[in-house]
């Protein structure tokens, strides 16, 4: 069969956009994770849309849970496209088909929600996640899927050996089929080539639609069952010998470089996200977002352009190593690695380094922000102080083991 006529007739994906996000905490305090800002003006669910639908699979059903608000909103205003040809992105509610509970776990969010894959019919089930942070061409996926006649294919990638107990950890063999699979294992597997290494899921499943309703249909039966994609339905797959896996370096995308090819960031931590975000403002991003080949979508509200201003007192704005989105004023003040996100402005005098602000975010005159996070619309007074003296705002704020400082939104300083 074609790949033009399963992208458009006969493949659905499910995005899992219903966790909680602890790990992530105070941002998540108050909306989904896939709704957390990133890079200037994106969420995190864009991400995996953008890879979807730049790879041709435009019948999407995004499943939510907790704090969804901000979510559904964001996916109603920015994720429409052309009816014509049955195109469609949209927001799927917990609907407690299997009783009166919430999702008990990945595997369950889609078995209470079968009734999507009998109404549309596919022949192939992709099954992605919402926060991770890369571009992915999954028509790749699926045409390796097809040819080793697998019922499941996990993505996966190599990640460091000492954060490897964070993943489902993947034994390969000769061939694409994997030949064991263990969910976050207190002692991971290092690669056979590269002690330093393990080769991980990447949390992206492609099935086949008949093999995925069976699988979760028998998981729900289990009593003992955790009710996990990984840890269950994954590592069943593999004891039956019906999964494969798929090299995310094998991934040949339009318009990657060397440096940012094979480029995968799961930000379920403060530490992660953080670090993502200061990716992006390399001189030559580890990340680029500039790839037109294979644009990232998302809501590009209609904010004036961004502006830098001198001061008389404070002299011209300077910014080095930074991303500044629409809307956001830089008047006399300092901004070196950070990300600005809309409208947030910085006063004269003031200094950010090592940072993110999100929306509406406003820094008064001589205030200084090293190695933070501010949610938005938190109004930082003048002359005050955020990562100087990490004791003082650990009294009052997030502050991580690396240092980051992160204040909730709409905090009062």
């Amino acid at each position: 069969m074609a790949m033009h006529r399963l992208t458009n007739r006969n493949v659905l994906s499910v995005v899992l956009a219903g966790g909680e996000g602890r790990r992530l905490h105070p941002l998540t305090g108050g909306r989904a994770k896939p709704a957390v800002p990133f890079g200037g003006h994106y969420r995190l669910i864009d991400f995996a849309l953008s890879n979807l639908v730049n790879g041709g699979f435009r019948r999407v059903v995004v499943l939510t849970q907790y704090k969804s608000h901000s979510l559904d909103v964001h996916l109603s205003r920015t994720w429409r496209m052309s009816t014509l040809l049955g195109n469609y992105v949209t927001s799927v509610p917990a609907q407690m088909r299997a009783g009166k509970r919430w999702f008990l776990g990945s595997a369950d969010a889609v078995f209470q929600n079968l009734n999507l894959i009998r109404d549309e019919h596919p022949d192939y089930v992709f099954v992605f996640g919402a926060d991770h942070i890369y571009r992915m061409d999954p028509a790749q996926m699926l045409e390796q899927h097809m040819e080793t006649g697998a019922e499941v294919t996990v993505a996966g990638i190599p990640v460091p050996i000492e954060e490897a107990s964070a993943f489902g950890i993947i034994e390969r063999g000769s061939s694409t089929k994997i030949e064991g699979f263990a969910e976050k294992p207190d002692d991971p597997k290092p690669l056979p080539h590269d002690p330093t290494k393990a080769y991980a899921s990447m949390g992206n499943y492609v099935f086949t639609a008949d093999a995925l309703v069976r699988m979760v249909t028998e998981d729900a039966e289990l009593e003992d069952s955790a009710h996990d994609l990984g840890g269950d339905i994954i590592t069943r797959a593999v004891e039956r010998g019906v999964a494969h896996v798929y090299d995310f370096f094998d991934n040949d995308l339009p318009g990657a470089t060397d440096r940012d090819k094979g480029y995968w960031r799961d930000v379920g931590t403060i530490k992660s996200y953080y670090e993502a975000q200061m990716d992006l403002v390399e001189p030559e991003p580890i990340f680029n977002l500039y790839n037109s080949d294979w644009p990232i979508f998302t809501d590009v509200r209609p904010y004036p352009p961004t502006k830098l201003l001198a001061s008389g007192q404070f002299g011209p704005a300077s910014v080095t190593n930074a991303v500044l989105a629409n809307g956001v004023i830089v008047t006399g003040a300092h901004i070196h690695r950070s990300v600005l996100h809309s409208r947030s402005r910085v006063e004269g005098g003031a200094t950010v380094s090592g940072s993110v602000l999100f929306d509406r975010v406003e820094v008064g005159e001589g205030a200084v922000i090293r190695d933070a996070i501010i949610d938005k619309g938190v109004v930082i007074p003048p002359d005050y102080q955020i990562g100087v003296d990490l004791d003082a705002d650990a009294e009052r704020w997030t502050v991580t083991d690396e240092g980051i400082v992160v204040i909730p939104k709409n905090a009062s300083l």
